[in-house]
């Protein structure tokens, strides 16, 4: 059977993404052991269900904390590499120095 046999098949269109008010009545509707809401981790919240702001303040601190500990990795991977291409080139020199003190004991 060759490919101008078969009938093309036509797709229907894509449905409209929902609405601000659908998805928050489909939030309110899912039971509280949903699968969405089950794998957030439990978290210290107010009368309106929203985190409460030492909360939000440790949160953030925690996300500072952790991008000024990332920056100072960076900072030490960069120095790091550095001392090692300086002790490869100080290794390079020590072999030939020895090389040159070998050759002058032999004569």
């Amino acid at each position: 059977m060759s490919s101008k046999n078969k009938k093309r098949v036509v797709l229907p269109s894509r449905p409209d993404p929902p609405t601000v008010e659908q998805i928050l009545e489909d939030i309110n509707r899912a039971a509280p052991d949903d699968p969405v809401f089950t794998i957030l981790e439990p978290t210290s919240q107010d009368s309106t269900g929203l985190p409460l702001d030492s909360e939000v303040e440790l949160r953030f601190l925690q996300c500072r904390r952790y991008l000024e500990l990332n920056k100072q990795l960076q900072e030490a991977r960069s120095r790091l590499l550095q001392q090692r291409e300086e002790l490869c080139a100080a290794g390079k020199q020590l072999q030939q120095d020895l090389t040159k003190v070998k050759g002058q004991m032999h004569c």
